[in-house]
């Protein structure tokens, strides 16, 4: 396509997320008028505008709104396969041991190991998948050489960690319920709450959090298998709260759910990389900055499509 280009592309994203000209600019680290020459040639190319110029903040046309789907597709693949080009090399390793929490095994865990299996070429591989508080143990009994889960807070000896994402807790319920009920206080009144197993370390972090806001609900239900803790949601048995991994990984019951934020004190929890501190240092942090790629494009961007008011609450930690 003659005059499309991927500055042009990454530009229209840009500009089609923050609606300004100067904060596209800053996304970009293109000056202003840059910003506008590109979006000129793109359209120019087109043949069609795909912002209304003259609005402030400038709105998508009904032409820009079916382009952008395509161009965030397109995006998507290249950052993908440029992350792929710079993958670590491993081929040093002879084991590796490696744990992830069960909210990425839907499509991140199996892309991950793909790039791992590629760069480890003579190494024997082994992938756990559970819950955080079994990767926990796991790491804790050296069965883990590394692991992906969420942090407890605390410092654990003989282990080094390496944060990746800010994950905050929403509230979740059938759709429309929410509406229905007059507001979320009403809602959590009305309905009862669908707790996590308090075994897993979600669950704990959840309850310690409702005790520090003096918020106490009945306890009817205690469920251990996230994905039936979201169908009870989705059939209006009760409202939860999970986090936006959580929601995602519950993909198949979008149409029949909503998220929304906590009528109450906001609070977060951290998905870490844990690594035994006898280990390279450079292994654990090319698979860190390699897994932070990964979620931004599979997880954090498709969440915040659906909930944009999750802006700068859903997000990768660069070097924290």
């Amino acid at each position: 396509m003659k005059g499309v280009t991927l500055r042009g592309l990454e530009v229209f994203e840009a500009l089609a997320a923050t609606g300004s000209v100067a904060q596209a600019a800053e996304m970009t680290g293109l000056s202003q008028p840059a910003v506008s020459q590109q979006m000129r040639n793109l359209e120019s190319a087109l043949g069609a505008d795909l912002v209304d110029h003259g609005r402030r903040p400038m709105r998508l046309t009904q032409a820009g709104r079916s382009f952008l789907l395509r161009t965030q597709s397109v995006l998507s693949q290249l950052r993908l396969a440029q992350n792929e080009l710079t993958v670590m090399d491993l081929t040093h390793l002879s084991t590796l041991n490696l744990g992830v929490i069960d909210d990425f095994d839907n499509d991140l865990t199996p892309k991950l190991v793909t790039i791992l299996a590629e760069s480890m070429t003579r190494c024997r591989f082994k992938l756990v998948t559970a819950p955080s508080h079994e990767i926990a143990e796991a790491m804790g009994e050296r069965k883990l050489h590394i692991a992906i889960a969420a942090s407890a807070g605390g410092v654990t000896d003989g282990v080094v960690e390496y944060p990746l994402v800010r994950d905050p807790f929403i509230l979740v319920c059938a759709r429309g319920a929410l509406a229905e009920a007059g507001g979320a206080d009403a809602l959590m009144g009305g309905l009862p709450m669908l707790r996590y197993d308090r075994d897993q370390l979600i669950g704990r972090q959840i309850e310690a959090h409702l005790k520090r806001q003096k918020l106490d609900f009945p306890e009817r239900f205690e469920i251990g298998a996230h994905l039936s803790l979201m169908t009870l949601v989705a059939r209006g048995v009760g409202w939860g709260i999970t986090t936006p991994l959580g929601y995602m990984r519950a993909g198949r019951f979008h149409d029949q759910m909503e998220a929304h934020p906590l009528p109450f004190s906001p609070f977060a929890r951290t998905i870490s990389l844990f690594a035994a501190a006898d280990w390279s240092d450079r292994v654990p942090r090319d698979v860190a900055r390699t897994m932070r790629k990964l979620v931004s494009e599979l997880v954090i961007a498709p969440a915040l499509r659906q909930l944009p008011w999750l802006e700068d609450d859903l997000r990768v930690l660069v070097g924290e």
